[in-house]
C-alpha cells in the first residue's frame, strides 16, 4: 500500500462507521439527521486541522476556504454526505475525503494557490429525505424557490426549514460569483472504468433525468367481501404503470425505475384506497426522456379509466441534459491521460454546470454497483483519484 493509500484509509476509517446499518452494511445518512450532522461536524474538524475557515450559505451548504474568502476566482471542489436508503459508502463522501487529501498533497509539495481552493459539502444531494435531489445546489443557484424548499417535508412531516433550523436563504449570486470553476470527484456508478482498465475518468455529460409522482386514488374496501367486478383498485393501475414504464424505457433505450411506493391503508386484508409511486426516468436525449414520460403517463391514464381509479401526475424535479464545459473536460482529460465518459447519474455538478465551468472526475468502482452496500473502490484507486484531483486543483488554482 502506498503512503497516500494508507493516509486515505486512515481518514476514510474516521467516517466509515457513521450511519452504517449493522445488518445490511448500507448507510442511512439522510440530510440533516444525526449521522449526517456528525459528518458535517467531521467536515468542520478537518477544515480546522488545516486552518481552513468554514462558512455556510444559509441553505445548509458548507464551504471550507484555503485562501482569502473575500478573493474572487476561487476553485470549488467537494460533494455530499447524505445517502439514499441503505446506500453505499462512497457515493458523495469520497469526493469530500479526497478534496481534503488533495489539499494535503498540494501543501506537502509546497504549492501555493494563486486562487482560493474551496471544499464544499452540499446538503440533500440525493433527495432521499425531502424529495428534491441536489436541493442545496439548487438553492444556491436559484434553481428552486426558497419558499418551496422551506415547505418540503420528509415522511415524518418535518419540513426542510425545521430541519435546517431556519428558512433557507435561497440564491446567493455574490457567493456563486466568487467561483471560477467546480470540479467534483465521485465514485463511478457503473462499469465503464472496469472495462477500460483505468482508475480515473473525466465526465463528458449527464443524461437528462427527473422524478415524477403518480398519485392513484380508488375505493378502499374489504378484501374478502368485495367482488372483483366491483373493485376500484389503484394497486392494479399502479402495477400496470410499473410494467408500462419498463417496456417504454426498453423500447427507447432509456432508463425507468419505480423504486418507491406508498400504499393506504397498507393492510393485507384491505383493497387500497390510494397508491403513490415515484418514477425515476433518464435518457440520453431530452426528446427521448419527454417521450418516455408522456407514454407512461398516457398508458397509466388509460388503465386508470379501465380500473375506475383517478390519476394525478406531478413533476417533482427535472434536470436537463448537462454537457460539461468541453474545453475544461478536454483539458483535464489531456492533463490526466484519462478516458472521457458520460453518466446517467445526477450530481450537484450538473446543477452548477449551468452557472460556471464545471467538470467531474470518476474513480473506478470494481463492482459497478451503486446506491447499494455493494458499491466499492480500492484504496489504491481512491489514492489515484486524490492524485488526479490534486493535479486538477494545481492546474486551475496555482497557475
Amino acid at each position: 500500500m502506498t503512503d497516500l493509500a494508507a493516509r486515505f484509509r486512515e481518514l476514510w476509517d474516521e467516517i466509515a462507521p457513521v450511519g452504517r446499518d449493522a445488518d445490511s452494511g448500507g448507510y442511512l445518512r439522510y440530510a440533516l439527521t444525526e449521522p449526517e450532522l456528525r459528518l458535517r461536524d467531521w467536515f468542520r474538524e478537518q477544515a480546522d486541522r488545516r486552518g481552513m475557515p468554514v462558512a455556510g450559505d444559509g441553505n445548509g451548504n458548507l464551504f471550507a476556504w484555503w485562501g482569502d474568502p473575500a478573493a474572487g476566482d476561487a476553485v470549488l471542489t467537494g460533494s455530499h454526505f447524505d445517502s439514499v436508503p441503505y446506500g453505499g459508502a462512497y457515493d458523495g463522501p469520497l469526493g469530500l475525503v479526497s478534496a481534503y487529501l488533495a489539499v494535503d498533497e498540494l501543501r506537502a509539495a509546497g504549492v501555493t494557490p494563486v486562487r482560493p481552493v474551496v471544499v464544499a459539502a452540499f446538503v440533500e444531494e440525493e433527495g432521499a429525505r425531502f424529495g428534491v435531489p441536489c436541493l442545496g445546489s439548487r438553492l444556491l443557484t436559484g434553481e428552486i424557490d426558497a419558499d418551496r424548499a422551506a415547505g418540503l417535508r420528509d415522511p415524518a412531516g418535518v419540513s426542510f426549514a425545521e430541519a435546517l433550523g431556519d428558512r433557507p436563504a435561497g440564491a446567493d449570486p455574490a457567493l456563486l460569483g466568487r467561483f471560477t470553476a467546480f470540479v467534483e470527484l465521485h465514485v463511478e456508478q457503473g462499469r465503464a472504468l472496469v472495462d477500460a482498465g483505468a482508475p480515473v475518468a473525466v465526465a463528458s455529460a449527464i443524461w437528462p433525468h427527473g422524478r415524477w409522482r403518480f398519485d392513484l386514488r380508488g375505493e378502499g374496501n374489504h378484501a374478502g367481501t368485495t367482488r372483483m367486478a366491483d373493485r376500484r383498485d389503484p394497486m392494479l393501475t399502479y402495477a400496470f404503470t410499473v410494467l408500462a414504464a419498463n417496456k417504454e424505457a426498453r423500447l427507447r433505450g432509456a432508463h425507468a425505475t419505480v423504486g418507491r411506493v406508498a400504499v393506504e391503508p397498507n393492510a393485507t386484508n384491505a383493497i387500497p384506497s390510494r397508491v403513490t409511486g415515484w418514477l425515476d426516468a433518464r435518457a440520453a436525449e431530452p426528446e427521448t426522456l419527454h417521450g418516455l414520460v408522456e407514454a407512461v403517463r398516457a398508458k397509466a391514464a388509460e388503465r386508470a379509466r379501465r380500473d375506475g381509479t383517478e390519476l394525478t401526475v406531478t413533476e417533482e424535479s427535472a434536470t436537463p441534459l448537462v454537457a460539461f464545459d468541453g474545453g475544461l473536460a478536454d483539458r483535464l482529460a489531456a492533463l490526466l491521460a484519462a478516458p472521457v465518459l458520460p453518466t446517467g447519474a445526477g450530481h450537484d455538478a450538473g446543477v452548477l454546470a449551468a452557472h460556471l465551468p464545471t467538470a467531474m472526475l470518476f474513480v473506478r468502482n470494481p463492482t459497478g454497483v451503486s446506491h447499494s452496500p455493494a458499491e466499492s473502490a480500492t484504496d489504491a484507486d481512491c489514492a489515484a483519484g486524490v492524485t488526479a484531483l490534486a493535479r486538477v486543483l494545481e492546474e486551475l488554482a496555482c497557475h
